[in-house]
């Protein structure tokens, strides 16, 4: 078994060690003997996202989503529309997460369209929503409890076509004000989850391997693996954070 990875825009989408995820996803699978195939996908470059297993987009600055914007309006929009709705799976973070949406609105009222992939936008706020955080996933997501690291000041709302990944147990999530965090919407799982996310929250790792795989080969059960020293640095941020 194998599983071919997409790591879309490594070059400007990688803040707080985002790309890490990429390395918690190969090596997770490595340790059980399942092959992992890593392609970079920089801005100006092209494939086809059909030819992919599980496809990840890191977060970056403002300034970083504009730019993109014209790479992706020359026809990567109309694929990543495609591949959701086909059911690819895909991991996304904060401005990776954010660019699925509708638009973000900055606080100022300047508006930049997105891709509309996802039915949610964002829009600046004065206030940044800064700092460790936790957030219970839905049971769809699989349930477990992710502890990451957020840095915004977007405020995303989601739409009535999308669920939120999880509910917030302390910190901020999406916007601060109702509890939510992410978005879950088919086999798409968007969080503000930095630090990189994958690493310290090994179920929530496997549960997207387990998709991924399920999508490509049938029902597929993952051997377990000594998450020690994972549990312990998760744990020890849910006591720091008191959840």
């Amino acid at each position: 078994m194998e599983l071919k990875i997409c790591h879309m825009y490594p070059d400007v989408l990688n803040l707080y060690g985002d790309g890490g995820n990429i390395i918690s996803l190969s090596r997770r699978l490595r340790w059980r003997g399942i092959g992992a195939e890593i392609t970079k996908l920089p801005i100006g470059s092209s494939a086809s996202l059909a030819d992919f297993d599980l496809v990840f987009i890191g977060g970056g600055q403002d300034f970083e989503q504009q730019v993109l914007l014209e790479d992706l309006h020359r026809g990567k929009d109309r694929e990543i529309r495609a591949a959701i709705a086909d059911g690819l799976p895909f991991l996304t973070i904060c401005g990776g997460y954010q660019m699925l949406g509708h638009y973000y609105e900055t606080y100022d009222g300047k508006r930049c369209d997105f891709i509309g992939a996802l039915d949610l936008y964002t829009k600046g706020s004065q206030r940044r929503m800064i700092g460790n955080y936790a957030f219970r996933c839905g049971e769809e997501a699989g349930g477990s409890v992710v502890v990451g690291f957020e840095n915004h000041s977007g405020k995303t709302w989601l739409g009535r076509g999308v669920q939120p990944l999880g509910r917030v147990l302390a910190g901020f999530g999406n916007n601060g004000e109702d509890g939510t965090e992410g978005v879950h919407y088919k086999n798409v799982f968007g969080s503000y989850s930095h630090g990189p996310m994958l690493p310290k929250n090994p179920a929530f790792c496997d549960r997207l391997l387990s998709v991924a795989l399920e999508r490509k080969y049938g029902r597929c059960e993952l051997e377990p693996l000594d998450d020690a020293a994972e549990i312990a640095a998760h744990d020890e941020m849910c006591a720091r954070l008191g959840v």
